[in-house]
Formats: C-alpha cells, structure tokens, sequence
C-alpha cells in the first residue's frame, strides 16, 4: 500500500488544442516510490499530460503540485526533480552515446569528472558498454530507447516520466526495458508510464488510472481492479468451424452462461459460477462442431479495461500492430 503525501498533484488539469479538449478536467495523484500508470488508446491525452507535467507545454485550467511546488503558471519550476523519456528520441545522431549522456548530464549541471563517471556506469548498467563510442544514429531502436532512458535519469531525478517506453521495438528489447523500469522503481524513482499495452501496464504498475478521450474513467491498483472479477469463470473453447450462428441456440440452452466471440471459431464463456464444461462439449458437437480446445482463462486487466471503457482489447492490439509495423 503506498502512503504518505502525493509527491504529484493534479486537479482539474485541461487542455485545448483549438475546439477540441485534449485533456479534460483531469484530476490524480502520485505518491513517493509508485509506478503510476496512464492506460489508454492512442490519442487519449497520455502524451499530452507528461507534455504538460514536464514543461513542454501549458495547462489551460487546474493545479499542478510536484513536491510541494506550485508549477501551475511556472511549469519548470520542479524541473530538476524530474527526468523525461519522450515516446520519440530526443538524443544526437552524429554524437555518441557516451558523448550524448555526457551532454544531457552538462545540462543539468554536473561537473566533468561526474558526468563522464555516470555516463559509463550508465552504459554498462544497459550493457550499451561496447556501442558508447558509437554514433547514436547507427544504434537499432531498442538501443536508442535504452539510451534514451539513460539520459533521462542521468541526474539522478527523483521522479521519472516515461511515455510510451515499448512502443515500435523488438520484444527481446521490450523486455529488457521492462527489466530496467521495474529495477528503477525497485530503487524508489517514482515512476508516470505511459502505454496502450494492457500486459504492460498490469505487469509494472502499482496504480493505473484509464484514460479515454481525455477523461479518467477509472484510478485504482491492479489488485482492487481485478476484484470483482476474482470470482468470475472464464472459458475459450475453439472449434474447427464458425459458431457465431449458434449464439441463440447457446444462450437458451445455457442461460446461467455468457457468449462472446474472440473470432468465428473460438467463443468465450464467462459466468459466476464454475462452468460445466462437458453439456456445453457435447451440445456444440450434437450441434456438428467439432471442439479442439477448451481452456480456463484467468481473469486480466484486460477484462476489466474492455468491461470499464467499452474499448474492445483488439483495438488496442491492433494500433500495437499497426505502430510495430510500420517501424520496422
């Protein structure tokens, strides 16, 4: 459980890009040494929230609070506290990386000998060690995104806010990066990520707020998220033919049971109670179906994102798709 006073405070945070409301009426908090999540579709407002609580760009309406400094109308007043990892490289190509960390660290004031000192153990901690001499222009995507976060705690900043960290790199990458957020939250960085993956979010975060249309829809841990689901049954079975026109004949002979389809041939059972599985076996194939699989599914924060926002998971796999590849 995480206590004490929010070391982030925002109320009522708005912003308009012409008529249209980024962000609306946004209101959280964010306690010393929590992962805090902003989970949501492409467009939802998470960039523009990071933009807004680091300095890049003005709130129209609200408060803002970073440990007990008002950046409501001076927005870099608490910029030394924190470290920014944007969703898009903000580094040097024609510099190295070893140059780049040594550059980023000069602009937060540490002195030569310090600044160089962190920049190499930086690298080995990344294992970006035999590619610092390298110019950053040659680095592969999941390089330049290790790097990228390098520089961002380079000053060792208490909070830091990664937007999008995963996003467009290759999954033994992804991973690894992962690794590195969960060991900086172990260390106590409090930690604003942003993501559209719902593993990701329920894998690092402590809380995660859904945000939709620039809206928060739902704050709470992933714990008390998936609460109400903690009971709840859930099946897939998959079939070597299309069911979706058996949807009627499945609900009336099973009306204690809840029919949804993942696609035409794989159907999802849900229900409060446990799930007898052989009537619904033999029913679907006295019916000329034939089941290849049917399996216990444990309930995700998935469930509860679809169930919350009414934004089907697919949709949302289907940016991740769409963003990986067209960066490949």
């Amino acid at each position: 459980m995480i206590k004490g006073a929010p070391i982030i405070e925002v109320q009522n945070m708005t912003k308009y890009f012409g008529d249209i409301k980024a962000v609306d009426s946004v209101s959280f908090n964010i306690f010393k040494g929590e992962l805090f999540g902003f989970l949501g579709p492409n467009g939802a407002g998470k960039t523009t929230t990071i933009n807004i609580l680091t300095g890049l760009a003005r709130l129209d309406s609200g408060t803002i609070i970073i440990n007990n400094i008002d950046c409501t109308h001076n927005p870099k007043a608490a910029q030394y506290l924190i470290g920014v990892v944007p969703d898009e490289s903000n580094l040097y190509p024609e510099l190295t990386g070893f140059e780049n960390l040594c550059f980023c660290a000069a602009l937060y004031g540490l002195g030569k000998v310090e600044r160089e000192v962190r920049a190499q153990k930086l690298l080995e901690e990344f294992n970006l060690a035999e590619a610092g001499q390298r110019k950053f222009g040659t680095y592969s995507k999941g390089m330049k995104r290790k790097l990228t976060i390098a520089a961002g705690i380079i000053h060792h900043p208490q909070i830091l806010f990664l937007d999008e960290p995963t996003t467009g790199i290759d999954v033994a990458s992804a991973r690894q990066i992962r690794q590195l957020i969960a060991n900086l939250h172990s260390a106590g960085t409090t930690i604003f990520l942003t993501t559209h993956y719902i593993e990701e979010a329920e894998r690092l975060c402590d809380r995660i707020a859904f945000i939709v249309s620039g809206k928060i829809v739902r704050i709470n841990s992933v714990k008390n998220l998936l609460q109400p689901f903690k009971e709840k049954q859930i099946m897939e079975v998959s079939c070597s033919n299309t069911l979706i026109s058996m949807i009627d004949e499945l609900s009336h002979a099973f009306p204690e049971l809840e029919f949804s389809f993942l696609n035409q041939s794989v159907i999802r059972v849900e229900s409060n109670q446990p799930i007898r599985v052989g009537p619904l076996i033999r029913f679907l194939e006295d019916h000329g179906t034939e089941v290849t699989e049917a399996r216990k599914i444990r309930p995700s924060l998935e469930d509860i994102f679809v169930k919350i926002t009414g934004i089907e998971a697919g949709a949302m796999r289907k940016e991740k798709e769409k963003i990986e590849g067209g960066s490949q």
